[in-house]
């Protein structure tokens, strides 16, 4: 078996790697261990007894057998060796190193008028299921979700959900990529939060790990040569993409993507550090996946979509394959919010050594990625590639998500690094920008608690390692202090987010804000058109300010940004008319200091005006004057700036 023809969902769907529930108490079983010359289904609830399966020439071992259905627990047992949990399972009720359980194969779906949202208006709000709520399970969001919506967000992106060990993890630690985390609520509990988002109009974007596989609980290399030594990942051996054996580790992880979309309803799935994926083939495992993806969003009438993490700056990854790409929809932009934490908070160690100026910052807003190239002093080799050509809906910004903020030694958000004023220009700048956003949870109103990094492992070597290695990160930033203890339930507890701040003093006012900066980004054509090519970017380093000018038809947005403590002068000389002060986040209604903009400035081809420090203005103009106007040629009294 080759692995799976992504065109014949009907072949595939009797051909399921794990345990298939056939109904009439009947389950079939399929697991691929080339090595072993028996394997036999070990079931130990509610009965204790054994079933051999058959071997065929391409190393799986199958059968259907009587007795079985949801509820049943199971081991696999390979010659001598095991018991050992399905490496297909879908439930881990027990753990990883417990037995797997057989799942329904129905589930009350009632999301048939769903057929997903455009790429281009997603705006994301990345969430840990384990920190949103106090409960900590699928459940629990739910109530939420009418909050999230109010907000302005489009869909929610979850943090890996796959089983790890334990009951606290960032989830990056996956031991059983198809079971669903037993502490969240298991796959019922997923399936129920998916069902109610879209009920509610909300896409559900799934983070999925598939360049290593965790530590603990991890029985893989007993079945058959999921990993090579040709590779390692800084997490551990490398996943079998282009080395002997490699169809059906690709089978394995390409039948991993259709059942998330497929029975879980997924409707994008954010695919974790691809350029730890390592696969010199021909033909790479990005590509035969993002083919997969796109084949069976047809067959399912349905937009979804692969997002893709990686920090090679390369286009290649979202670039069709007529242009020697991989054909993913997206990819995050590490560049974008580099340059922002550089400039706003004056962090010049680590990877921010490449950052901290306002040309930097321009050219993330202009292009995407601001190394497409050159020189990296952190790197100390060039790196990446440009993203000019790309469109604005291929590249992924944020301000804050799970990395940059967990990642820190005290996992502080950028709430308690910079002021409230520094707060409200540096959402804008990803709000209003022409790419696609995407929040941290508990960002939208200022989330004083910490996201650090938690296990639960149960080995104490394991929890050593881990503790050893999150210090030695640490080390290229130079952060001072000692790192909490990522095993201690204390660092987990902290994390957990306060919702009812929302509701009070700044933090309401900092909600409200992030609210009605969506409500322009979706209300005004110049924002809501994701158009790289319909947009000047101006930046001053004198002066510190940015200046962007987008427009769509006879609608134009001009953003002025100010990034210095003391009052800056803006000269922007261009389109004649009446322009509307829409946005002054100096105001009182924001916390601010009070504003001295006036609510209209009429102009016959130049404003001048002096910004407030750390100041973000918005002015809109509509007039078909406008319209006739070559706006390319926009000039504000400043140099633009070069490419670098």
């Amino acid at each position: 078996m080759q692995g799976i023809d992504s065109g014949r969902w009907g072949l595939w769907m009797n051909t399921k790697l794990g345990a298939t529930f056939l109904g009439l108490n009947r389950c079939r079983f399929i697991v691929w261990a080339p090595f072993a010359r028996q394997v036999n289904v070990h079931i130990v609830y509610p009965e204790n007894r054994s079933e051999a399966l058959k071997k065929n020439a391409d190393g799986y071992h199958s059968g259907i057998i009587d007795g079985t259905g949801p509820g049943t627990r199971y081991f696999y047992q390979l010659d001598d060796g095991g018991p050992w949990p399905d490496p297909a399972s879908r439930y881990q009720p027990e753990g990883v190193h417990g037995p797997s359980e057989i799942i329904p194969s129905v589930f009350s779906w009632n999301d048939s008028h769903w057929s997903g949202i455009c790429l281009s208006r997603y705006i994301l709000y990345e969430l840990h299921v384990g920190t949103f709520t106090p409960e900590g399970t699928f459940g629990a969001v739910i109530p939420w979700l009418d909050t999230l919506k109010d907000l302005g967000i489009t869909a929610i992106e979850l943090m890996p959900v796959a089983q790890f060990p334990g009951d606290r993890n960032w989830g990056y630690d996956p031991a059983y990529p198809f079971a669903i985390q037993h502490s969240y609520g298991g796959p019922t509990g997923l399936k129920n939060l998916v069902n109610a988002c879209h009920r509610k109009g909300l896409a559900v974007v799934l983070d999925v790990v598939y360049n290593h596989l965790g530590p603990e609980g991890n029985y893989f290399s007993k079945f058959g040569p999921y990993f090579t030594d040709v590779y390692s990942t800084p997490w551990g051996p490398a996943m079998n993409f282009d080395d002997r054996g490699n169809d059906h580790v690709r089978r394995f992880f390409i039948e991993n993507a259709i059942y998330w979309i497929h029975d879980c309803h997924i409707d994008a799935l954010r695919i974790d550090a691809v350029h730890a994926i390592m696969d010199f083939s021909a033909r790479p495992f990005l590509l035969e996946l993002s083919e997969t993806v796109h084949r069976l969003s047809e067959s399912l009438n349905r937009r979804v979509y692969t997002i893709a993490e990686s920090d090679l700056n390369d286009t290649k990854i979202v670039r069709p394959e007529y242009l020697g790409g991989y054909d993913l929809d997206a990819q995050w932009n590490e560049d974008f919010h580099h340059s922002v934490h550089s400039l706003v908070t004056g962090e010049k160690t680590g990877y921010f050594q490449d950052f901290g100026t306002l040309d930097h910052l321009a050219k993330a807003c202009r292009e995407g990625f601001v190394y497409s190239g050159q020189y990296s002093f952190y790197r100390n080799r060039r790196h990446g590639n440009s993203s000019r050509q790309l469109t604005a809906d291929r590249l992924i910004v944020f301000i804050q998500n799970h990395d940059q903020v967990g990642n820190r030694m005290m996992g502080e958000r950028l709430s308690a690094q910079v002021s409230f004023e520094v707060l409200k220009l540096s959402a804008a700048l990803a709000l209003l920008s022409p790419f696609i956003p995407l929040l941290f949870m508990g960002e939208e109103y200022g989330e004083p608690a910490p996201f650090q990094y938690f296990i639960s492992h149960s080995d104490p070597a394991l929890i050593e390692a881990v503790r050893k290695g999150r210090e030695k990160e640490f080390a290229a930033f130079q952060w001072q202090g000692v790192p909490p203890d990522p095993q201690d339930i204390s660092t987990f507890l902290q994390c957990k987010l306060n919702h009812g701040l929302r509701h009070q003093g700044h933090h309401r006012v900092l909600f409200e804000f992030y609210r009605y900066l969506i409500h322009l980004r979706k209300t005004i054509p110049a924002l809501a058109c994701l158009n790289k090519d319909q947009m000047t970017v101006t930046a001053n380093e004198n002066r510190h300010t940015l200046t962007v000018h987008r427009w769509n038809g006879s609608s134009h947005a001009l953003l002025l940004y100010h990034f210095n403590s003391e009052p800056a002068e803006f000269e922007i000389r261009g389109i004649p008319g009446q322009w509307d002060k829409r946005l002054d986040s100096t105001e009182l209604q924001w916390n601010g200091p009070g504003s001295t903009i006036p609510p209209q400035i009429l102009s016959e081809g130049l404003i001048t005006l002096t910004s407030a420090p750390h100041a973000v203005l918005l002015f809109t103009l509509d007039n078909e004057l406008a319209n006739q106007i070559h706006t390319g040629e926009i000039q504000t009294g400043e140099t633009q700036t070069e490419e670098r």
